[in-house]
């Protein structure tokens, strides 16, 4: 039987908390009783990752699920990107492998697409800053709201968060669009919401409940050159034409 709904966990190096968060998913699944299948995406990982995706996985067999590896980090963009061309559903929701948001909160994504009021839904922590409840360093956070600013300038996109990992997407419209997507790390979240828009997708951010992990994969100093990089490189791509026919 077809699911109605495919939840994709890119993954890397993330065998210590994968297991706990896979089997939130799958009780999750199992107590709401959906129609949903797992996908998991092991991003070059050189660890157990996959081999802990695979065992909890094996102790819900009344659930579809699919664990995907490949030898080379790639990085988390490309890593969803594979999880939703594997997906068999026509809704498709992608979650940080950490729960950061809880997975509980799949219906305030997932239901808006389902009425057809939208074709891209995201959860946002800046919309109702009382749902987080750890919150992130206020050097992260304030580095969050520049890296902000800097997209709104120059992507044009209204948005206040781009970069929560919970988003929901209307895979008949979704779809086609991944082929011409460029960006494989961690800007991938602006390049889905400005493709996406381009096009004429109706999108929508939306508040969610959130938790910062310390054990994010994310350095603020490390990772922050490379993501503006990555912005302007959409900007680039968007006066070439890279990403086809606008809307």
């Amino acid at each position: 039987m077809k699911p109605e709904l495919s939840i994709v966990i890119p993954a890397f190096e993330e065998q210590d908390r994968l297991g706990e968060s896979v089997e939130k998913i799958l009780n999750f699944i199992k107590k709401e009783n959906l129609n949903a299948e797992l996908i998991i995406v092991d991003d070059g990982s050189k660890d157990k990752t996959a081999e802990v995706g695979k065992n909890v996985c094996a102790k819900y067999p009344e659930i579809q699920t699919n664990v995907i590896r490949y030898e080379e980090n790639r990085g988390k963009g490309f890593a969803v990107k594979t999880g939703l061309l594997a997906a068999n559903a026509d809704i498709a929701l992608f979650s940080d492998a950490d729960l950061s948001t809880p997975i509980e909160e799949t219906p305030k994504l997932v239901d808006p697409i389902k009425k057809g009021e939208f074709d891209l839904t995201f959860g946002s922590r800046a919309l109702d800053r009382s749902l987080i409840g750890t919150r992130q360093p206020w050097r992260r956070e304030q580095g969050g709201k520049v890296f902000n600013i800097i997209v709104r300038t120059l992507t044009g996109l209204p948005f206040w968060d781009t970069q929560c990992g919970f988003k929901a997407f209307n895979m008949k419209k979704f779809r086609p669009l991944l082929d011409v997507m460029q960006i494989d790390r961690f800007g991938f979240d602006v390049e889905f919401l400005y493709v996406a828009n381009l096009h004429g997708l109706k999108l929508k951010e939306i508040a969610v409940r959130w938790d910062h992990d310390e054990r994010t994969k994310v350095n603020v100093f490390r990772d922050s050159q490379r993501m503006f990089n990555e912005v302007r490189l959409i900007r680039k791509n968007a006066k070439k034409g890279v990403y086809g026919k606008q809307k």
